[in-house]
C-alpha cells in the first residue's frame, strides 16, 4: 500500500471563505479550481475541503441534508469533479469532510423518520422515551449549549442531538444506517476522492442504555487546554455519549471499503485524550491517523509543552497529525497574543513543518493571518449565537482569504462577503506577499520544499534532545540522513553547540553558526545537518 499520506502537508480550505468565483458573496468550488494554482505553489501534498454539500446552512455545512449532492451556494457535482481534476493535474491529493455523526434535520432520512415509530427509517436517528414526568430521557448536554434532546410530538419522544437541535445524531446500531453511509463513502471514492477527514468520528456511538453521564473529573478535558467548564457540557464526563467500544468495529468496517480503492487516507476528528487517539489508529485496519487537538487548542508555546504533547507518539504503532488553526479554533497568533509578530508567525510554521507527523495548514496560516474582528451584528456561528456568548464565535478565523490588497473585500469577492475582511487582513494579502523574498508567505514555501528534499523531515524519527531552557530541540533521522531542528520558543537569545562537521539549511529566521556554536534569536528556528 502506498502510504504518501506519512509526512504529508494538507492545506486545509474553508470553501465559503476561500475565493468567490461567482461574486455572490460566498466562495465555491469554482473560486477553489481558480487558486489551485496558488495552493500548488506553496508545495503542499494535497488540501481538505471543509462540507460543500446540500446543506440549510444551520452550522455552515456541518449540517448535511443531502451527502450525495453540491449545496448550490458552491455550485454542482460537476464543478466539483473539475476540482478533482485539476488538483490531480497539479499533483494534489483531495480530501473531503465527511460528517458521519449527525444530520441536517432537513435530511430525506429525518424527514421520514419523524414521522412515526414504524417507517422504514424509525431507528435511522437516536430516538427515546420521555421520563414519566416528560422530561429528557437523561441529562446529556450539547456541545452547542443546553440538554442533548429535541422533543417531537408526532412521535411523541425525544431526538438527540449532539451540537445543535438542527443536527439530528444519526443511530449507528441500525445495520441499514451503516449500510448506507458505507455507499455514501463509495459514492466520493468513485468520484476519485483520495480520503476523507471524518467529523466528530468518536461521536458515532452511544450506550444503548442512556445512562447518565457522570460529573466530570479533573483531567477528563485536559486534552481540550479547558480552564474549567465554559458551558454545561463541560461539567460531564461524557462516559456514555460519544466514544463508545463499537465505533472501531465500523471504522474497521469503513477502512475496508476505502483501502478497496487504492492508496486511501482517512484521518478523524477525535476530541479525546492521547490513549484513545492511539487506540483509535493503531495497527492497520483503523483510522490512518487522528486530527490531534493539543496544539490546536493550547493558549501558551513553549519547549516543555510541545516535548509533553509530541513524545508520546514515539514508539507506539500509531501516526500522529498535528496542526495549529483550523475553522473551529482561535488564529493561533492571536491565541498565543502574538498578533504582529512575522518572526513568530514564521517559527509556528517552522515548528509545524519540521514534526513527525501528517500536517495540516490552515488556509491563511501561511499569510500570518490574525483572528478577525466580527462585529456583533455580523456573527454567523451558532455555537456563539445558541450560547449567547459572542466570545464563544469561531467566525473569527472563517473570514474571507485576503488576495489582493485595496481591492474590494481585499479581493475575495465583489458583492458584499458572508464575513466581513479584517481590515488588518489587507496588507498580509496574497500580492503582497508573493514577490517579497522576506515574507512569511515565502518562507513557509521554502519550509515545505525542505520538507519535500528532505527525507529526514518527511519520514524521519524524532528524538528530543536536552536544550538550553527555552530551546525546543530534536532530531530527525531517516536513511543516514540526520536533521537537528531547534526552535527558540522565548523571548530572549539562545545559543547552542552543534555537533562537529554541522551545516545549517537556509531558513533566514534569526540565526547565525560561529565556531561550531548557533546563536538563536528570540522565536528564532534552525535546521542543521
Amino acid at each position: 500500500m502506498n502510504d504518501w499520506w506519512k509526512g504529508s502537508a494538507i492545506y486545509q480550505i474553508y470553501p465559503r471563505s476561500f475565493f468567490d468565483s461567482n461574486n455572490d458573496g460566498v466562495g465555491d468550488l469554482g473560486g477553489i479550481v481558480a487558486k489551485l494554482d496558488y495552493v500548488a505553489s506553496l508545495g503542499v501534498d494535497g488540501i481538505w475541503i471543509s462540507p460543500f454539500f446540500t446543506s440549510p446552512m444551520a452550522d455552515h455545512g456541518y449540517d448535511i441534508a443531502d451527502y450525495r449532492d453540491v449545496d448550490p451556494v458552491f455550485g454542482t457535482l460537476e464543478d466539483f469533479d473539475v476540482l478533482v481534476a485539476k488538483a490531480h493535474r497539479l499533483g494534489l491529493k483531495v480530501i473531503i469532510d465527511q460528517v458521519y455523526s449527525h444530520t441536517s434535520e432537513n435530511h430525506a432520512w429525518f424527514e421520514e423518520s419523524r414521522q412515526s415509530r414504524d417507517n422504514p427509517k424509525s431507528d435511522w436517528y437516536v430516538w427515546a422515551d420521555p421520563k414519566p414526568d416528560g422530561s429528557a430521557p437523561n441529562n446529556w448536554q450539547s456541545v452547542f449549549g443546553g440538554i442533548s434532546w429535541e422533543w417531537e410530538s408526532r412521535r411523541r419522544q425525544y431526538y438527540l442531538h449532539n451540537f445543535a437541535k438542527q443536527q439530528p445524531d444519526l443511530n449507528y446500531h441500525c445495520e441499514a444506517l451503516q449500510e448506507e453511509i458505507l455507499d455514501t463513502a463509495r459514492f466520493w471514492l468513485e468520484r476519485g476522492v483520495d480520503g476523507f477527514r471524518l467529523d466528530a468520528v468518536n461521536l458515532l456511538y452511544h450506550h444503548k442504555d442512556l445512562l447518565d453521564n457522570p460529573p466530570s473529573r479533573p483531567g477528563d478535558m485536559a486534552f481540550l487546554g479547558t480552564e474549567g467548564p465554559q458551558r454545561p457540557y463541560f461539567y460531564q464526563a461524557h462516559d456514555h455519549d460519544h466514544t463508545q467500544p463499537e465505533t472501531i468495529a465500523f471504522l474497521e468496517r469503513l477502512r475496508k471499503v476505502t483501502d478497496s480503492y487504492g492508496a486511501r487516507f482517512m484521518v478523524g476528528e477525535l476530541g479525546a485524550p492521547f490513549e484513545t487517539c492511539v487506540d483509535y489508529t493503531k495497527g492497520e485496519g483503523r483510522l490512518h491517523t487522528c486530527y490531534s487537538f493539543p496544539l490546536l487548542v493550547c493558549s501558551e508555546l513553549n519547549a516543555e509543552l510541545v516535548r509533553e504533547f509530541v513524545q508520546p507518539w514515539n514508539g507506539v504503532d500509531a501516526w500522529p497529525s498535528w496542526a495549529f488553526s483550523n475553522h473551529d479554533v482561535t488564529r493561533a497568533l492571536s491565541r498565543f497574543s502574538q498578533e504582529g509578530n512575522e518572526t513568530f508567525a514564521k517559527l509556528l510554521n517552522a515548528l509545524l513543518l519540521c514534526l513527525r507527523g501528517t500536517v495540516f495548514m490552515y488556509q491563511g496560516e501561511e499569510l500570518g493571518l490574525v483572528q478577525a474582528h466580527v462585529p456583533m451584528e455580523s456573527i454567523e456561528d451558532p455555537l456563539a449565537l445558541n450560547t449567547d456568548s459572542p466570545g464563544a464565535s469561531r467566525d473569527g478565523c472563517r473570514t474571507p482569504m485576503p488576495w489582493s490588497k485595496g481591492a474590494a473585500n481585499s479581493g475575495f469577492s465583489q458583492a458584499k462577503p458572508w464575513l466581513p475582511v479584517d481590515p488588518r487582513h489587507d496588507a498580509t494579502a496574497v500580492d503582497q506577499q508573493d514577490g517579497d523574498p522576506a515574507s512569511i508567505l515565502n518562507f513557509t514555501r521554502r519550509l515545505l520544499r525542505l520538507r519535500k528534499q528532505h527525507p529526514a523531515l518527511k519520514a524521519g524519527s524524532l528524538k528530543f534532545i536536552d536544550a538550553p531552557v527555552g530551546l525546543l530541540l530534536f532530531v530527525r533521522e531517516h536513511e543516514g540522513e540526520r536533521l537537528i531542528c531547534g526552535f527558540n520558543l522565548t523571548s530572549g537569545a539562545l545559543a547552542y553547540e552543534l555537533e562537529a562537521s554541522s551545516d545549517l539549511l537556509e531558513l533566514d529566521l534569526g540565526t547565525s553558526l560561529s565556531d561550531g556554536v548557533v546563536r538563536v534569536l528570540p522565536f528564532g528556528a534552525f535546521i542543521a545537518q
